[in-house]
């Protein structure tokens, strides 16, 4: 069993997420272009620099991002759907010059972050041996929060992954982005993968709980 030190989420049946292990808790918001097309990451505000704390889920509280206990008077339902598999299973391999792209299509929470107005890592894919290119294509993945998309340079490398920290960001109006590969705990005592980027449901909408399939964006999620 882990000590109480050790980094962990766990989610709880029907609520909050609780979050152990000293864990910061920050503001994650998006750099956007002038054409409304998200560049970076900025990290704001340090919310709880460590302790444990409990999450909303239910997207109700009225002291987001904490959980206030609202889900109790809502009758908040939150069934855990999400595949318990490993990743390698699921994703797809998208052969290119000089990367291979990897998708898990079934992660995706629509942050935007692969393509642009004008193109996308799937076009962009197949000029890859211009070293420029293949820059950009790898910023353009390392930035995907969910971690749907990763990348190896050979078809036989190890997935490479950007260096992250330990914490947990919340991203306005939209969901928990967790890095640093911090293990998340079902309500029934079943892990998901450990994975270095993973996004999890804060709105009460998504159909793949406790993970983020982008549904804040469908319902008009808005919070802080």
């Amino acid at each position: 069993m882990p000590s109480e030190d050790t980094p962990r989420i766990i989610v709880e049946r029907n609520g909050p997420y609780i979050v152990r292990g000293n864990v910061p808790l920050v503001e994650q918001s998006q750099e956007m272009s002038e054409f409304g097309e998200p560049l970076s990451w900025i990290r704001g505000e340090v919310l709880r620099d460590g302790g444990n704390y409990a999450l909303c889920r239910c997207g109700k509280s009225k002291n987001k991002p904490f959980c206030d206990d609202t889900h109790e008077d809502v009758g908040f339902e939150g069934t855990e759907a999400a595949d318990t598999g490993q990743i390698a299973d699921r994703r797809k391999t998208f052969r290119s010059p000089k990367i291979f792209i990897k998708d898990d299509h079934s992660l995706c929470m629509h942050s935007g972050f692969c393509g642009t107005r004008l193109t996308d890592i799937w076009k962009m894919r197949a000029d890859s041996n211009d070293s420029e290119v293949l820059a950009e294509i790898i910023a353009m993945i390392e930035r995907c929060p969910s971690g749907t998309l990763t990348y190896t340079l050979g078809p036989d490398e190890e997935i490479m992954e950007p260096d992250l920290p330990k914490e947990v960001g919340v991203i306005p109006d939209g969901p928990i982005w967790i890095t640093g590969g911090i293990p998340v705990e079902r309500s029934d005592g079943q892990p998901l993968e450990t994975r270095n980027r993973v996004t999890l449901c804060r709105c009460g909408a998504s159909s793949q709980m406790p993970l983020c399939d982008g549904s804040h964006k469908d319902i008009g999620f808005s919070a802080p």
